[in-house]
């Protein structure tokens, strides 16, 4: 049975997941090179999604990091058409299965579940934290790529006019570097949550 913090960050982490797709990531300029112009903002070609599984592993724990993503969907699958409300990046609903990311958003549960044991498993120390992420974000990645691999060797996804290359290009390998950035924050915020929370 879950524990009431668990179904809270459960709750938090879906809430968070939902935002954060809409999210997109950056970074900001140090102080050092500030000029005329002032601070400049980048961008990390990413949302901050990703971020959002994995920090719910890191500061919820396994079981609400599993718990948010299943949750999570669910409402893209089979709600989306009920309340019309686009839950992932490109709509929702049952035909989203056929879409070249699917695959990414199914790791969500087992990266959330991997990153929440490790996060846990060891003392929340900032290097600890970064290797339970890395280690959720290459389950994403890796199951990502199979879906895509699967899918395009199968034939299932929709009328994608990309060839295999241009979408594991898109989905994979450009994100990388803004995901790996994107890790980095979520172990500093997840070893001040922790500290702040008392566990």
């Amino acid at each position: 049975m879950l524990a009431p913090s668990e179904l809270l960050w459960a709750l938090i982490g879906l809430v968070l997941t939902i935002v954060a797709t809409w999210m997109e990531a950056f970074v900001l300029t140090g102080p050092w090179s500030w000029g005329q112009s002032g601070m400049a903002i980048f961008s990390l070609g990413v949302s901050f999604q990703v971020g959002a599984v994995l920090l719910t592993g890191c500061v919820g724990g396994k079981n609400a990091a599993v718990l948010s993503q299943i949750a999570y969907l669910i409402l893209g699958l089979a709600l989306f058409r009920v309340f019309d409300f686009p839950v992932f990046t490109q709509g929702g609903g049952l035909s989203y299965v056929r879409e070249p990311g699917f695959g990414y958003l199914i790791g969500f549960v087992p990266a959330g579940w991997v990153c929440g044991y490790l996060a846990f498993k060891y003392p929340p120390k900032l290097e600890n934290l970064a290797l339970s992420s890395l280690s959720g974000l290459g389950i994403i990645h890796g199951l990502g790529i199979v879906y895509l691999t699967l899918a395009s060797l199968l034939g299932w996804l929709q009328t994608v006019s990309a060839s295999y290359w241009e979408l594991l290009l898109g989905y994979s390998i450009l994100p990388l570097p803004g995901h790996l950035i994107v890790v980095c924050a979520v172990a500093v915020l997840s070893l001040v949550l922790r500290q702040l929370l008392f566990y």
